[in-house]
């Protein structure tokens, strides 16, 4: 069956009942709800400590610097050993962090430093994650339900970004301890879920000794396939310049005067438009023009991003948000099935890998980009100039990608197999 192919009924129960998958997405939900309550607790301590906007793009960076320097080994480890072990570990390693959060929390610090070395080593942790996160469902989920396992991936995701954010201004306004302690919890639940998934099929790198050749295979096989490569660095520049989620602090202190629990209000209003158009696409996956939708959604994105830096109305803020999360879940869903099917099982690690240090590159880069910006300029220059540049990069792209571009459905190509 095809990813093409209209979903037929009780797929979703379905795809469920596939060996481990109800695990693997229990597991995504509790580490996104764990994720998204510290976000907004270290965001908001962060610059409740300095208030200096480019402490935050500091803690993009201080996210995003690990999975640069260790690309090269993160997706090797996830095509040569357990990917459940990975994740698993991860988790726990991750779930430290947050008990260390926890600590310095309970010994009222005073300063970032500290807070900035625990974040660093989640990104790190966070690194090793990513890339076996992102092959395991492959290996779980038959591949003509992939499309439908992501499109669910996602809406388990949003669905965090809806209550995480929300939770994690309610339990930070309660004490920062209360933010901390669960995140630590919900983290640690997660990696054992992720242990109990049963081992499912899959094409491991062959064990030999790693050459550099094969470190960098992901890479090269990026830079082979174009229709890989648009995906990716679209979203990589996209986000990079257009991301606004890292000065939402300021935003909702400064421009919208909302507090604590309007920062939540307003990182959750993504997810609100995502989750809807998520759900829409498990029922009604996209057949038909997916280069062209993409791009089409890739605008909107950017266009929801001028409005959401421009308004000064809560409401319209909240509303243009929204729109962000519907078109981007879009846009990921497309571009994530054709990244994982484009690539043989046994590059998936490697490839995986790269893509997170892009995604990482358009998501914390971004915030150290944006607070940089915020700091000389101001948020709403910083946010607005940012939407412009990110237009300008979806035209560019349609016209160096074409293949990209034109991607009609979203069936597996013949070629990629579950090669070496």
């Amino acid at each position: 069956m095809s990813l093409a192919t209209e979903m037929r009924p009780g797929t979703r129960r379905e795809l469920l009942r596939v060996p481990g998958y109800g695990l693997f997405i229990a597991a995504m939900f509790l580490n996104g709800v764990a994720m998204q309550i510290q976000t907004v607790a270290v965001g908001w301590q962060v610059y409740d400590l300095t208030r200096d906007p480019f402490d935050l793009g500091l803690v993009g960076l201080s996210q995003f610097l690990p999975a640069l320097c260790l690309v090269l080994v993160t997706g090797a480890v996830a095509d040569r050993f357990s990917r459940r072990l990975v994740m698993g570990l991860c988790l726990i390693v991750m779930g430290l962090v947050s008990g260390g959060l926890l600590a310095l929390s309970l010994g009222a610090n005073v300063s970032v430093a500290p807070i900035f070395g625990l974040i660093v080593v989640y990104g790190a942790g966070r690194a090793f994650f990513n890339p076996a996160r992102q092959a395991l469902v492959t290996n779980i989920v038959p591949p003509g339900q992939l499309g439908q396992a992501l499109a669910m991936n996602s809406s388990a995701m949003e669905i965090a970004t809806i209550c995480g954010p929300v939770a994690g201004g309610l339990l930070y306004g309660i004490a920062p301890q209360a933010a901390y302690g669960t995140g630590f919890a919900l983290l640690v639940l997660a990696g054992v879920l992720v242990f109990l998934i049963p081992k499912p099929p899959r094409t491991a790198a062959a064990r030999r000794k790693q050459s550099w050749q094969d470190l960098t295979a992901g890479f090269r096989y990026i830079v082979q396939r174009h229709v890989v490569l648009g995906a990716i660095s679209l979203d990589l520049f996209v986000v990079l310049l257009g991301g606004a989620y890292a000065l939402l602090p300021v935003y909702a202190r400064d421009v919208l005067e909302v507090g604590a629990v309007g920062l939540g209000l307003l990182r959750a209003a993504p997810a609100v438009g995502a989750i809807a158009v998520a759900f829409l696409l498990m029922g009604r996956p996209i057949r038909h023009n997916a280069g062209r939708t993409m791009f089409l959604c890739v605008g909107a994105f950017s266009l929801a991003t001028l409005v959401f830096a421009l308004s000064g109305q809560v409401w319209l803020s909240v509303l243009a948000l929204g729109v962000v999360g519907a078109t981007d879940v879009v846009s990921v869903i497309i571009r994530q099935t054709l990244i994982q099917l484009h690539t043989p099982d046994a590059l998936r690690g490697r490839v995986s890998a790269v893509n997170m240090v892009f995604i990482g590159a358009s998501n914390e880069l971004g915030g150290f980009r944006a607070g940089s910006v915020a700091a000389l300029f101001g948020p709403v220059a910083a946010v607005a100039g940012g939407a412009l540049l990110s237009l300008g990069v979806c035209a560019l792209w349609m016209r160096l990608f074409p293949a990209l571009r034109d991607v009609d459905d979203l069936a597996p190509p013949a070629e990629t197999g579950g090669g070496a």
